[in-house]
């Protein structure tokens, strides 16, 4: 399940995106646009930087950019930062232990393809797929 802190990385990235024209967006504008606690979208913008998505800057004329073009994230990347492993099941994190199991687990190959098509979807798209289009 993607969480809310996934889903407003998500609108936050994109308001940036929409918003921004490679300029500097306060965090108090994006919350008001988004209808976001500002308190909670600086948790989430705090990861974003450390992510390496976007940039920061304080004081007069600060906030937040992105450090790519929309084009240049996909949604993948964004909400595996957010939320961790995007795996159905435990024994297909990329961490897990090898399951005893597998060898005869009638359920593997569905909860694979299942992990397969998930990634393929959300690795396929991307920010600026999220962007109204002209």
């Amino acid at each position: 399940m993607i969480t809310t802190k996934g889903r407003y990385a998500l609108r936050v990235m994109a308001d940036i995106a929409e918003n921004g024209n490679g300029r500097y967006l306060p965090l108090k504008d994006i919350a008001e646009r988004q209808a976001i606690s500002k308190k909670y979208l600086e948790i989430i913008v705090k990861e974003l930087v450390a992510a390496g998505f976007l940039t920061g800057v304080s004081g007069k004329g600060g906030g937040y950019k992105l450090t790519r073009k929309p084009e240049e994230y996909t949604i993948g990347e964004i909400l595996e930062r957010m939320e961790g492993s995007l795996a159905a099941v435990a024994c297909l994190m990329k961490c897990a232990e090898p399951c005893p199991r597998a060898e005869n687990c009638r359920t593997l190959p569905l909860w694979k393809e299942y992990d397969q098509m998930t990634y393929d979807f959300f690795y396929s798209r991307h920010l600026s797929d999220l962007l109204p289009h002209d």
